[in-house]
């Protein structure tokens, strides 16, 4: 899947089938309707790449402390500045072939 496609696939009801750090920033891309299903999905999903969507996420609602605690987990210097530039860094990352 590529950024555009993911970004494109927003408009659907439901996400396409993802793993759940990438699911999570589906929902997160939902805005506020999706922030409870994405922070559901990384909560206890181990890794950086959920702890990165973890701290986007507390970042979104405005909990800064929390953001910076899960950003430091993700081995990723906390953000600053707009969310959805955040999201599709994020998600360009997550999607780039490994």
């Amino acid at each position: 899947m590529t950024l555009d496609q993911f970004r494109a696939s927003l408009a659907a009801d439901a996400p396409p089938a993802l793993p759940p750090p990438l699911s999570a920033l589906w929902w997160a891309g939902r805005g506020a309707e999706g922030w409870a299903r994405a922070h559901a999905l990384v909560q206890d999903e181990p890794g950086a790449e959920a702890a990165w969507i973890h701290a986007h996420l507390h970042r979104a609602e405005g909990d800064l402390g929390n953001a910076g605690y899960w950003y430091r987990r993700a081995g990723r210097p906390a953000a600053a500045g707009d969310l959805a530039a955040e999201r599709d860094a994020i998600a360009a990352a997550l999607l780039a072939p490994r």
